[in-house]
């Protein structure tokens, strides 16, 4: 029995330093900006932006928003849009001008850990993003038929919530190039060259989460190919907390199934972050029909931009509530 102890202490101090080595050297390198990220934002007009709102969350934060009043004298409801990584409400202003004008109250969030919504880069724990969002019905009170839509990170974090428990909360969802998984056909290594990923740390943090120590949760596991100009701005890097939330679950596939709201996807044939050809293939493996729409001569951030693209959008939030 000695020599049993013996060698199991051996193994428990040989996996301590090994996890220790791992959180202490393993994290994330900082990437090369990529260009095709950072630059198509610059030549946004951004000179009609409306100004920042606060809502209240549970534990008291004072989280921010944009709001986007419908157009027209027959509002057709509202429509909440979530950026996408490191990124901020106003990165979605053209998407949101468009939902605007097409008659839809349109919300542009800064999510928690994001822009003027708390710590850049960490949140408290896993899930609270869903509680933000929850408090945020609570406070705004969206008009229904109500969306919840999402942009690449932000779109897997639609897809969450969309097959979470609070899915109700919304009429449908809306997922525009959405990460699914380092798992799924869809991923390309580092998205493309826009992350980068301190596995062994994460791999660490991980084990020691699924042992109920959260303690170390807040360290960074993820940076952005950010360049210097918008590193001010944006969000550089992601703590482990703030990564495992903003994302899908780790079990995708029954993510997927658990949706039961109307959920449609559209993504650009010209993606450099994900496969995006594989989209309808993921849905369907995963048992889900949902309707996906690949444009043409469209790239990742160009989905948020263009003028063909932001309208293909509202088509599909237009077909969800049955709108022409």
């Amino acid at each position: 029995m000695k020599p049993f102890i013996f060698a199991a202490l051996i193994l428990f101090a040989l996996m301590s330093v090994i996890v220790a080595l791992a959180i202490g050297f393993g994290g994330p390198h900082e990437p090369r900006p990529m260009a095709s990220m950072n630059n198509p934002f610059k030549s946004v007009d951004f000179s009609d932006l409306p100004a920042i709102r606060r809502y209240a969350a549970r534990d008291g934060a004072q989280l921010a928003f944009r709001q986007y009043p419908a157009v027209g004298d027959h509002p057709k409801g509202s429509v909440v849009l979530v950026h996408g990584s490191s990124a901020r409400s106003d990165s979605m202003h053209v998407m949101a001008k468009a939902f605007s004008a097409a008659g839809y109250t349109a919300y542009a969030l800064d999510m928690r850990g994001h822009g003027e919504s708390g710590s850049k880069g960490s949140i408290a724990y896993v899930g609270q993003l869903e509680d933000d969002i929850e408090d945020f019905t609570r406070a705004l009170t969206p008009a229904m038929p109500s969306t919840l839509a999402g942009f690449s990170s932000g779109g897997g974090f639609v897809l969450r919530f969309a097959g979470g428990h609070k899915q109700t909360l919304f009429s449908n969802y809306l997922l525009l190039s959405p990460f699914i998984s380092q798992d799924a056909p869809t991923f390309r290594p580092d998205s493309g060259g826009w992350v980068s990923v301190g596995v062994p740390r994460l791999m660490a943090i991980s084990l020691l989460n699924a042992i109920d120590i959260h303690a170390l949760n807040g360290l960074p596991v993820v940076r952005f190919a950010l360049d210097e100009q918008a590193k001010p701005f944006l969000t550089p890097e992601y703590s482990y907390a703030l990564t495992q939330n903003f994302r899908p679950q780790a079990d995708w596939q029954a993510n997927i199934r658990a949706v039961r709201q109307p959920l449609r996807l559209v993504a650009g044939q010209d993606d450099e972050a994900f496969h995006a050809e594989r989209f309808a293939e993921v849905f369907k493996a995963a048992g889900k029909d949902a309707p996906v729409t690949l444009l043409p001569g469209i790239g990742h951030i160009s989905l948020t931009l263009d003028r063909t693209a932001v309208q293909a959008a509202v088509a599909a939030v237009n077909g969800m509530n049955r709108f022409r």
